[in-house]
């Protein structure tokens, strides 16, 4: 049987896609995958911050086409850029064993964010990350940084930013991990919903395809994920929003941490909770619920 991966053409897909097929390979005997590189709406709009742009489906879009029209038969995401709802008759059929999912500081003058003068200036292309930065560093300038990772890495070393903020996940799959000054620790940085996770797409249908994907996931990924991917669902799901979410698996039970924030990180809303990994969504309801209940509508509606 012969597979079709869809990707992006970044060297960061391309490394995730062929991950995936070589797992796929080495599972079923006689199965051949191959990859069909595609570009994407989110990787020719390299001026423009994704909230305003169109927000996470620009990265998924061209994808999912491929897979209606039978170009392909599975997509690899990242799934911090996978949105929380996706399109009927899809359907995200394996997340992998996760990678760090930290957020990394990366600078060629300073070891972390606290050696930074003031008005240094930090580049990252996540609301996310630059309103944690601005709630816990007001003295510092974060500025738009978008591009592949290596573009991003290339803008540092060319003198543009002091420090830039990319996923661990995304630097060790590349080999840029000696990039890598320090890892941010969640409670400084909460990851992004499913970051350092892959996730596998496909037809809802394709019941064939749903079966040999399915040895490919990791449990306590999936339901760490899920729980993550719930608060988001939960608050609406869009890169509007600085939203963060991480959950922890221990045996039968997940700790999950979220956050909502404005933009502008004056106002930083946090919350905890703990469930059965069986059930993740409702953890991650739980989760959102009590953001709604500290206000979290205010920051939404702004």
């Amino acid at each position: 049987m012969k597979l079709v991966i869809a990707t992006r053409r970044s060297r960061l897909a391309l490394w995730q896609a062929g991950h995936v097929k070589r797992a796929l390979e080495e599972r079923h005997s006689g199965l051949q995958a191959e990859l069909l590189p595609m570009s994407t709406r989110g990787d020719e709009m390299l001026h423009a911050r994704l909230d305003q742009a169109g927000g996470k489906g620009l990265f998924v879009k061209e994808l999912e086409n491929a897979l209606a029209d039978g170009r392909a038969q599975l997509a690899v995401h990242s799934m911090k850029d996978v949105p929380a709802e996706l399109p009927q008759g899809f359907v995200i059929a394996a997340i992998l064993a996760r990678e760090d999912p930290r957020d990394a500081f990366v600078s060629n003058l300073y070891p972390d964010l606290k050696a930074i003068p003031a008005a240094g200036v930090v580049g990252t292309s996540s609301l996310r990350r630059a309103a944690q930065i601005k709630e816990r560093h007001p003295r510092l300038e974060v500025r738009l940084l978008r591009g592949n990772v290596e573009t991003r890495v290339a803008k540092l070393d060319q003198g543009e930013y002091h420090a830039i903020i990319l996923a661990v996940a995304g630097l060790v799959r590349l080999g840029l991990d000696g990039r890598i000054r320090s890892r941010l620790d969640v409670e400084e940085s909460l990851p992004a919903p499913g970051q350092g996770a892959l996730g596998i797409e496909c037809l809802s249908g394709a019941h064939e395809v749903l079966a040999l994907i399915a040895p490919l996931a990791d449990p306590m990924a999936t339901a760490c994920v899920r729980a993550e991917r719930a608060v988001s669902r939960a608050l609406g799901g869009s890169c509007a929003l600085p939203l963060g979410a991480y959950a922890e698996a221990d045996g039968a039970r997940l700790q999950l941490r979220a956050l909502v924030a404005s933009a502008d990180g004056a106002r930083v809303l946090r919350t905890s909770a703990a469930g059965a990994t069986a059930d993740p969504e409702a953890l991650g309801q739980q989760a959102a619920a009590q953001l709604r209940a500290q206000g979290a509508a205010e920051i939404l509606g702004a």
